[in-house]
């Protein structure tokens, strides 16, 4: 699988500039816990996720202090450029979904901007999508399989998903076996083939 078969195309995005209060909005609104931050062209210029917007707003609670605690005064930050981690590690389009897993899970973030060629966001890709991608039902994986296979030609195959592997029954040469094995490995929510 590549990223751009996981992917949310068309993410929630913010510019720089963009006052603190407005992206934790977005944030809320969309259900997300992290945005890319933009320039006016929709390049990259970092992220900012729930973390880094509310790290200075919570106070202390003086309800809960015998001694009065000092009233902090206004948030030190304002806008989220302020904030926002400028070193975004990006994925194409194009990356192979297991590059970009390996990063998320690596770094300990839970998204990844997907830019083009030019910085641009095109999309995010999440542990969420790739979730959800793994968790697609057996049944729909298998009608997809089926359909690619026809679609290539092998109609006369047997397919049957459990737990997202798909086992193919068709068959015996192995120029064919070769090529349903890396046809099926490209259908989203299929985490292994074997070809009898």
């Amino acid at each position: 699988m590549i990223v751009r078969q996981v992917m949310t195309p068309d993410p929630v995005t913010v510019q720089a500039g963009t006052s603190i209060k407005a992206a934790l909005c977005l944030l809320d609104e969309h259900d997300i816990s992290s945005m890319p931050v933009v320039d006016e062209e929709g390049r990259i210029r970092g992220v900012v996720s729930e973390a880094d917007l509310i790290r200075d707003l919570v106070t202390p609670d003086p309800r809960l202090h015998e001694i009065p605690v000092v009233d902090p005064g206004p948030p030190q930050h304002r806008y989220v450029d302020e904030v926002m981690t400028t070193r975004a590690v990006t994925v194409r389009p194009d990356t192979d979904l297991v590059d970009a897993v390996e990063l998320v899970t690596s770094l300990g973030v839970k998204c990844l901007p997907v830019v083009d060629d030019n910085d641009v966001v095109v999309g995010v890709v999440s542990r969420r999508d790739v979730v959800r991608t793994l968790a697609r039902a057996d049944e729909a994986l298998e009608q997809e399989v089926d359909s690619l296979l026809v679609s290539a030609g092998f109609r006369d195959w047997m397919v049957d998903v459990n737990d997202g592997v798909a086992r193919i029954v068709g068959p015996e040469s192995p120029q064919d076996q070769a090529l349903a094995r890396v046809l099926v490995r490209t259908v989203p929510g299929v985490v292994s083939v074997s070809v009898a």
